[in-house]
């Protein structure tokens, strides 16, 4: 016998605790499982404990160079990686147990802990428990890809999650993956004191930005020791002693690199696979991501499919937009949709790329009449200040209709700075509101009126 709800909510990543509260709070009844960790890759194994780990890199990297600024500390600059792990733990753990207690606490809301699959379009099992409901919203999010590279299976390697669980100082880190996780961790271990080299199959780092960017952060990276061998095609992993032999086959340079531990940042896939979406007819793409329409809605009446696992996004913040637009339609009367946001996320490398809207590839792809404008972070006053002058920022213009179209901001703050131009586009105000806009100095932000006064014609 099922017992019956309004609502079951599978998965407590970023858009499923808060939907389901905010149903219980209007009154229905609902149900919400989870099987492993409460608050998803973000709170475990993504954001919150990557961007932890990277504040003790930084805080390293700023000792080191503390002389230039005139601040002599004095002595060798150590890190203590139990510690570092131990105060990410403690920031995960405060997440962490800050989503369970949330739902545990939240009246007309159920939690079931154990894994959920389908019985039929209205049936969900979970262990001997049947649950029934005419509304169902799946948000398992994804996880790591294993390649099937040769040799993969004759050597222990590390990926975004097990790298977690590591409180020493790797020898020498190969990071299998030339995109935004890989560069993260690359960066983090070498500014902790691990010799990093990163293998790319690609011509270019980050493959989905212009080749400029790609560059500049290229460049940003080995100023910081970090080895690059791109272009690496024929990428097979074998035991060598005691150490990994990656064969990377480059057209240059060695045809292997020889490391103590090996982190595999080649991309995500989603957890769909063990959820029995066959059984309630629920339609998935060849790569596993349930099909959705502009609403979340899936094939199957009343199903709906949120956050990295319905291939419409795959951040935090595209997750938790998921969550918005379903209760918009749901219980607002609001008819908001996927496609009315425009694309953004960052990098964060230090300094980090910002990015909102096209590529300046993509702009000159959609046969627009395109304005570009460009600035150095040496030509930054802040960042002149700062003594991190790394970078540049660069943003796209409609010229016939003074749309903003996109812009990529690589340098210091531009993760935060990148918000005054994705504010502007959704406004969908023309470029000339902020180019007129007089901006606080010194700050990075100021700059972006003088950018945009100093537009020219794309070649």
């Amino acid at each position: 016998m099922a017992t019956t709800y309004d609502a079951i909510v599978i998965g407590t990543g970023q858009a499923g605790p808060s939907l389901a509260v905010r149903l219980a709070n209007s009154g229905m009844k609902v149900a919400v499982i989870e099987r492993n960790r409460f608050g998803g890759t973000c709170v475990n194994t993504g954001c919150i404990p990557t961007k932890t780990l990277i504040a003790s890199a930084r805080a390293a990297h700023v000792a080191r160079h503390a002389g230039e600024y005139g601040v002599n500390i004095g002595g060798s600059i150590t890190l203590d990686m139990k510690k570092v792990k131990e105060r990410k733990d403690a920031v995960v753990h405060r997440s962490n147990e800050g989503v369970e207690q949330w739902l545990k606490n939240t009246e007309n809301l159920t939690v079931y802990e154990g894994h959920a699959r389908f019985d039929d379009a209205r049936r969900i099992r979970v262990g001997a428990e049947s649950l029934e409901a005419s509304k169902i919203f799946i948000n398992v999010g994804g996880r790591a890809s294993t390649p099937p590279l040769p040799g993969l299976d004759q050597v222990r390697y590390l990926n975004n999650s097990t790298m977690m669980e590591v409180d020493f100082l790797p020898e020498h880190l190969i990071v299998v993956g030339g995109s935004y996780v890989g560069l993260e961790f690359a960066q983090m271990y070498r500014r902790f004191g691990s010799q990093v080299t990163v293998v790319e199959m690609g011509k270019h780092l980050i493959q989905r930005e212009d080749e400029d960017i790609s560059e500049a952060v290229k460049t940003i990276l080995e100023n910081e020791g970090i080895a690059m061998r791109l272009e690496a095609e024929c990428i097979s992993l074998k035991k060598h002693g005691d150490k990994v032999a990656v064969d990377v086959d480059c057209s240059s340079g060695d045809k292997a690199v020889f490391g103590s531990h090996v982190l595999l940042a080649v991309g995500r896939i989603p957890n769909t696979d063990d959820l029995g979406l066959e059984k309630a007819g629920i339609k998935v793409d060849q790569r596993g991501y349930i099909v959705v329409d502009d609403q979340l809605r899936t094939n199957v009446d009343g199903i709906y499919a949120l956050g990295d696992c319905n291939g419409r996004g795959a951040f935090t913040h595209t997750a938790y937009n998921d969550y918005e637009i379903v209760a918009a339609n749901l219980l607002d009367g609001d008819q908001r949709r996927v496609s009315d946001r425009i694309t953004a996320y960052a990098l964060y490398t230090d300094p980090p790329l910002g990015r909102a809207g096209m590529s300046e590839t993509e702009a000159r792809r959609s046969g627009r009449k395109a304005l570009i404008g460009k600035r150095a972070m040496t030509r930054v006053g802040r960042a002149v200040e700062k003594g991190e002058t790394q970078g540049f920022m660069k943003i796209v213009i409609d010229a016939d209709t003074k749309a903003i179209l996109g812009a990529a901001l690589l340098g210091i703050e531009c993760d935060e700075v990148i918000h005054s131009i994705l504010d502007i586009m959704y406004a969908k105000a023309p470029y000339t509101v902020i180019q007129r806009a007089m901006h606080i100095h010194p700050t990075v932000s100021e700059l972006i009126p003088t950018m945009l006064g100093e537009l020219k014609p794309a070649e």
